[in-house]
């Protein structure tokens, strides 16, 4: 494949196929109406233009990367909710410490921390958990003579490391993914040309006849069905702990 072709499509990578596979399944209902029209459009048309839209599917989205990028990111999510009960144990200590700790929780980093955590914002978690360790290490013997412990103090450390190899592992996935659909872009392109042929019959099939079946054969209509069919679920509300 040649390297670095431009895309002749406007709408994501991930979204054509989607967008193919409805078409797809409009022209198997219309294929009589289209190969009356031309014998082109026939049961091996139809074929070839499924699998297509199988090998962009997995070229885009393969099934190995997609449960490896899931697995990745619910890793983050864990270091994230495993760092509440250090968060609050911290917080005590900077407490019990007074003065000798001249700085609120807001100012240590906890509580925006806190925030970051429930709302799975992992950027501004390892920005924070920065901070609260440049704090740890500036109070720390405050912090000990409160009771803080090593074994604490390393909670924070470690997953800011943890935290940060599996940014960069996710962002090796996607970095990956997105060069080798670059360099088979004409895969992409050839699967965007067929259904812009099969739209153009489409329209000329149904504009004068049939409303319905002309949105089946127009891309803007067919977007509005992938805008709801990948729609993300509303993210449940995390539970707050207890105080």
């Amino acid at each position: 494949m040649s390297l670095n072709l431009n895309r002749s499509f406007g709408c994501k990578n991930e979204e054509l196929p989607v967008v193919c596979g409805f078409v797809a399944i409009s022209l198997a209902r219309d294929l009589s109406d289209f190969a009356s029209y031309s014998p082109m459009f026939d049961a091996s048309y139809l074929a070839a233009f499924n699998a297509k839209i199988g090998v962009v599917q997995e070229l885009v989205e393969p099934k190995s990367e997609t449960v490896e990028h899931k697995v990745i990111t619910d890793r983050m999510y864990k270091i994230l909710d495993d760092l509440i009960s250090p968060i609050n144990f911290l917080e005590g200590y900077l407490k019990l410490a007074g003065n000798q700790v001249p700085i609120s929780s807001a100012d240590f980093g906890l509580v925006q921390l806190r925030k970051s955590i429930r709302s799975r914002d992992v950027e501004n978690a390892l920005i924070l958990l920065q901070r609260v360790g440049e704090n740890i290490k500036k109070f720390r013997d405050a912090l000990v003579a409160k009771g803080l412990t090593d074994v604490l103090a390393a909670k924070f450390t470690d997953a800011t490391s943890s935290l940060a190899d599996c940014k960069n592992k996710r962002f090796a996935l996607v970095s990956s993914r997105a060069a080798m659909v670059q360099n088979n872009m004409g895969l992409l392109n050839d699967l965007n040309d067929q259904l812009s042929e099969i739209c153009k019959i489409g329209k000329i099939l149904y504009k004068q006849t049939d409303h319905a079946k002309l949105n089946d054969y127009t891309v803007s209509q067919m977007m509005k069905q992938v805008a709801r069919s990948v729609k993300p679920s509303p993210a449940k509300k995390a539970v707050a702990e207890p105080a």
